[in-house]
């Protein structure tokens, strides 16, 4: 024979288990409390019949015929009151034990069947015992007469079998109790069963645990950063790859967002304040793309908020799950895609105008114009030359020159003149040079792009060392930043131009301002000489001192 299988739901093993336990504790129950209860009505009987026991002693004419061994005095006095009182038996002897009245007239004459003699030396005694009649329970108090003699025993009994009818007249409300109990703990283990089938969806005890080893292995394995939030946008968890974008604390579960980021885009769009798909921003030097799902119920799993920023009047935000993806080695190859972009633009219309050139001098060498010639491609030789020997006798570090340099073409080539100030000079001691090259080149392309899109114009860098401290300006002739928006162009998603398709804007300033804080330094926007926007960074401790430089 196949024995059933324990099942291997969870809801049908807590539904049997929590089952077995209710009957099972609603029965021991019901049997402690009984078994303390019989004993009770035990003693009470025994306690009743005794009470009857003296009170039928201090009835003089039962003491009397007692002493006179008058056994009809003693048998109708005794019979009047086990009738009157509902005893079983009400039983008096003399000194000897004999009886002189018992509810069997045949047994008067005949010595009692329990030992009296407790009873006829003075003590009040109670008992359950067995006798002539049966098991009941007795109370034997010593017969006297008026000068205080004892002259036999007083012995009642209360049948046993009026305390089993009392004992299951209580049974029959302690079963109705322990059914009651019973009927609401299976209704709540069955309403505790279903929900618990709602939450787990049905699944079996052992495919939790292997969803649990799997999800372990997922969040630990995937490269993609994952963070759960609870109602109160504190951290549930949050796997490797998220404390390692994030810069989270190791022990950060049951923290807030609030209390583990700065303030500002990152931290708003992970607790919803900002919402919206594949939301750029910046942590440090990283670009992050965040997407953020709520788990609130009444929202499918499919199911977005749409883009917009809360109010605070909105309500509680629910819990979510947030997917992090670090794009920040995709955005410098975008901004060197843009860059590429920008040079093979600038050297197909240089092609072109060298085209022109060589046209002009073929035309000259025609003419037999040979000095025009020769002068004409001294001009047309040295002007590039020039530009870059004047930007590497200013500029000492290899990686700024070649970035002014490159920025000074494709900035010519856009139509927008980008110049070097005169007094400007930078030693070949930079501490970071890709730090600054990042800061500088975005600085440039924020002016080349504004000063491009509205026809050309200029745009000059100054650069200066203070000892170890780096000082550098960029100014354009554009129409500027107002006052009131001067803090807002630093924030992350924040941006005047059109997004392309392959990258989103607003980066570029955020990731500045947060590279310049970084190193302790600062970044100044405001209203430069040349009309438009001049932007200010102090950068301390950027540059190698004389000595260490010199050793």
């Amino acid at each position: 024979m196949k024995l059933p299988h324990w099942p291997r739901r969870v809801f049908a093993q807590l539904l049997l288990s929590q089952t077995v336990v209710t009957v099972g504790v609603t029965a021991v129950t019901a049997g402690l409390f009984l078994a303390p209860v019989s004993s009770e009505l035990d003693h009470d009987a025994m306690q009743r019949a005794l009470s009857i026991a003296q009170a039928t002693a201090t009835d003089e004419a039962i003491a009397r015929a007692a002493d006179a061994r008058d056994s009809a005095t003693a048998q109708r006095n005794a019979e009047q009151i086990r009738l009157a009182t509902g005893a079983s038996f009400v039983v008096v002897t003399d000194l000897d034990g004999i009886r002189l009245s018992h509810t069997d007239p045949e047994r008067i004459g005949h010595r009692v069947s329990t030992d009296p003699e407790p009873a006829l030396s003075g003590l009040s005694v109670t008992a359950i015992q067995q006798g002539t009649l049966g098991r009941t329970a007795r109370g034997k108090v010593p017969l006297r007469v008026a000068d205080g003699r004892i002259v036999g025993e007083v012995s009642v009994g209360i049948s046993d079998d009026s305390i089993r009818r009392r004992l299951l007249k209580m049974l029959t409300g302690i079963l109705l109790c322990a059914g009651a109990g019973l009927a609401a703990g299976t209704l709540a283990t069955l309403a505790l069963a279903r929900r618990l089938k709602r939450r787990t969806h049905n699944i079996a005890l052992a495919d939790i645990s292997a969803l649990l080893v799997e999800r372990e292995a997922m969040l630990h394995g995937i490269r993609e950063g994952m963070v759960a939030l609870d109602e109160r946008g504190r951290i549930r968890l949050a796997n490797d790859e998220a404390v390692r974008l994030l810069g989270l604390p190791e022990d950060c579960t049951g923290l807030p967002i609030d209390a583990v980021l700065p303030p500002g885009r990152l931290a708003d769009v992970l607790t919803g304040r900002i919402t919206g798909p594949d939301l750029p921003a910046v942590r440090d030097d990283r670009v992050l793309v965040v997407n953020r799902m709520s788990t609130a119920p009444g929202l499918s799993s499919g199911s977005r908020r749409p883009p917009g920023r809360r109010e605070p009047g909105d309500g509680p935000l629910g819990g979510a799950v947030v997917t992090l993806r670090d794009r920040t080695e995709l955005e410098s190859l975008v901004r060197e895609l843009d860059t590429t972009r920008s040079l093979t633009e600038a050297l197909r219309a240089q092609d072109h105008e060298h085209a022109n050139r060589m046209h002009t001098l073929l035309g000259l060498l025609e003419l037999g114009r040979h000095e025009q010639a020769v002068a004409f491609i001294s001009e047309q030789s040295g002007s590039h030359a020039v530009v870059a020997a004047r930007i590497a006798e200013q500029v000492q570090d290899p990686h700024v020159a070649a970035l002014l340099a490159g920025k000074t073409a494709v900035a010519g080539e856009r139509g927008v003149r980008l110049v070097l100030a005169r007094a400007a000079h930078l030693p070949d001691a930079v501490v970071d040079a890709r730090a600054l090259v990042t800061v500088l080149g975005n600085l440039i392309d924020n002016a080349v792009d504004a000063l491009a899109a509205g026809g050309g114009g200029r745009v000059e860098v100054t650069l200066a060392a203070a000892g170890s401290t780096l000082l550098l300006q960029v100014t354009d002739s554009g129409p500027g930043v107002p006052e009131e928006l001067r803090e807002q162009v630093f924030e992350e998603g924040w941006t005047s131009k059109d997004a392309p398709a392959h990258r989103p804007r607003g980066l570029g300033l955020a990731m500045v301002r947060r590279l310049v804080e970084r190193t302790g330094g600062r970044i100044v926007l405001d209203a430069g000489p040349l009309g438009g926007a001049r932007f200010t960074v102090e950068l301390p401790e950027a540059l190698l001192t004389t000595q260490l430089v010199e050793a």
